[in-house]
């Protein structure tokens, strides 16, 4: 359970952490640098067997993440690379591989298949963005030890909301 969340973390931090460069024609959309607030929704959390509890707590915990202040400067905005975040999968060992990365022309359409301790789901991110407004919809699937299918669906909307917040944390990209 704790790699499928963290499989799903990964798009969402993807979606959040550079949206900017593009591999296709359409031109880059350059996110504008300041403070960032993000929501996230939980639309779907569907695991073969999993108490009502547990869905419960995943929603409460996705869904804790909304609200979130990110300061991003000029400096960082001008270094974002949809890209390369990419490339560079979710971390502990784990690496994606995209069969398709549209990024560019205020959208973004990215899928592929993504491992990690053992475990491979298949990622979907698809919405649109802006210089003030990101909104992406982040698909996990996969197969469960248990048997069956799990599928989850987040959207993550970031908004920039103005000049970078006195004591607001500064993200690194």
């Amino acid at each position: 359970m704790k790699t499928m969340l963290a499989l799903a973390t990964l798009g969402a931090a993807l979606a959040i952490a550079g949206c900017g460069k593009t591999e296709n024609a359409g031109g880059p959309v350059k996110r504008e640098a300041g403070n960032w607030k993000t929501d996230v929704k939980l639309v779907k959390f569907d695991v073969p067997g999993i108490p009502d509890e547990m869905k419960a707590g995943m929603k409460q915990m996705v869904e804790g993440a909304s609200g979130m202040d990110q300061c991003f400067t000029q400096e960082q905005v001008d270094k974002e690379d949809i890209a390369a975040e990419l490339a560079k999968g979710p971390g502990n060992g784990g690496e994606c591989t995209w069969t398709k990365k549209d990024v560019g022309g205020g959208t973004i359409d990215v899928a592929g298949t993504c491992t990690a301790n053992g475990q491979t789901v298949d990622m979907a991110m698809a919405g649109t963005m802006a210089a003030k407004k990101t909104d992406v919809t982040i698909t996990t699937k996969g197969a469960v030890p248990a048997g069956g299918e799990m599928e989850m669906v987040m959207q993550m909307t970031s908004t920039h909301t103005g000049p970078c917040k006195e004591g607001a944390a500064t993200t690194q990209s």
